[in-house]
């Protein structure tokens, strides 16, 4: 007997003319599951086309809710979702397009405390996080649970996947044993991203995910794939397993979650930042801008961000020296000189700060969120991105 409905026949008639899938696979399909940890830029497409194909049970991970600057690439999501969970607005997406599956939400950051219990009883991983400590925890977990983990990232036009397999091939850990210097990876809020290049990735995603729950095709086991979407290119890199990695190796040294966020040096979610002894405030920096102007003594505005984003908004007479250029271009400031440096949203001049700070400045100052809190709260006429 059959487990597929009627309606179930006619949803999924195009997967049950594929040799390859049929009507074991497609049964197959409805007795899997999947945990997608993200349902932002990668989540989307995975989500709609994991629904779409069937998975009897899609477990949503998330915590942040809809804003209007996702909806140029979280397809998931539209204006009518603002402002509310993007694991509800999620659920609600797939239920519209198959109410024949079970989604699970969680509405909480996945966590070295949460992880295993919200993994366990799941088939696969599947990540579209967009930071380090959540990639290495989905990782960890995968290999810990012996299931395989659908690895995906983007930025600016170029995106990877590849899919980490302890049992049949390396992990995570073994192409990256240790996470990059944080100020050296801007992230996606930082430097933008093609709209369409998380449907790109998050689409090989979900396919990879299908094809290893039905056991069919050649995986991305072993390689990790290389996409630019400016050149349309595609390469491979081919992985192998290293023995002496520290999760998935001959003797491994983890054996048990860690604090991802001490490992990596980032919060792995997004929190309410400290104030830093370094911060003024937009309201703060003007009223001493109008104070400085009377004695002739105005600080310098230093703007570390790229020069292509002045051309949306701007600060009047303030020096354009991007973060990337700043070690190298010292020399154009003066240490005796009160500085007080901005960005889009204040991560990357804090990140300057300290480049100044290591370099015998400390007459400085962060323009606490960016410019953008500049044109909410001195300069409406700025618009906000």
């Amino acid at each position: 007997m059959t487990t597929l409905t009627d309606q179930e026949f006619i949803r999924y008639s195009r997967h049950l003319l594929i040799p390859e899938v049929g009507l074991a696979g497609q049964e197959k399909l409805k007795t899997s599951s999947a945990l997608l940890i993200g349902t932002g830029g990668l989540g989307s497409p995975i989500a709609l086309y994991l629904a779409a194909a069937g998975i009897g049970r899609i477990g949503l991970v998330d915590y942040d809710v809809v804003d209007d600057s996702n909806l140029q690439r979280q397809i998931i999501h539209d204006t009518n979702t603002l402002d509310t969970l993007k694991v509800d607005s999620a659920r609600a997406r797939m239920l519209g397009l198959n109410p024949h599956i079970q989604i699970d939400t969680y509405n909480e950051p996945f966590t070295a405390e949460n992880a295993m219990h919200i993994a366990s009883g799941y088939d696969i991983i599947i990540d579209a996080s967009d930071n380090f400590p959540t990639r290495y925890l989905s990782n960890d977990v995968a290999v810990f649970l012996g299931i395989p983990n659908i690895y995906g990232s983007i930025y600016q036009f170029d995106g990877q996947a590849s899919v980490f397999y302890a049992k049949e091939g390396p992990c995570y850990r073994c192409l990256f044993p240790t996470p990059p210097p944080p100020h050296l990876v801007p992230s996606c809020a930082e430097g933008g991203v093609l709209g369409v290049l998380p449907g790109t990735i998050g689409s090989i995603q979900a396919t990879e995910a299908i094809k290893m729950l039905l056991g069919i095709g050649s995986s991305l086991v072993g390689r990790l794939m290389l996409y630019n979407a400016l050149e349309m290119s595609f390469d491979y890199v081919k992985l192998k397993k290293n023995p002496k990695c520290p999760v998935c190796g001959e003797n491994p040294t983890i054996t048990k979650l860690i604090d991802y966020e001490e490992f990596c040096g980032v919060p792995g979610h997004h929190i309410d930042a400290m104030p830093s002894e370094w911060d003024i405030s937009a309201l703060e920096l003007a009223e001493e801008m109008k104070n400085a102007s009377l004695k002739n003594i105005s600080p310098l505005l230093l703007d570390v961000r790229e020069p292509h984003e002045q051309k949306i908004s701007n600060l009047p007479n303030a020096k354009n020296i991007p973060f990337g250029e700043l070690a190298s271009r010292l020399s154009e400031l003066n240490t005796a000189q009160e500085i007080v440096i901005f960005c889009r949203t204040g991560n990357r001049s804090l990140h300057a700060i300290e480049i100044l700070l290591g370099s015998g400045f400390r007459k400085l100052k962060n323009l606490e969120g960016g410019i953008n809190e500049w044109a909410e709260d001195v300069d409406n006429s700025l618009p906000i991105y």
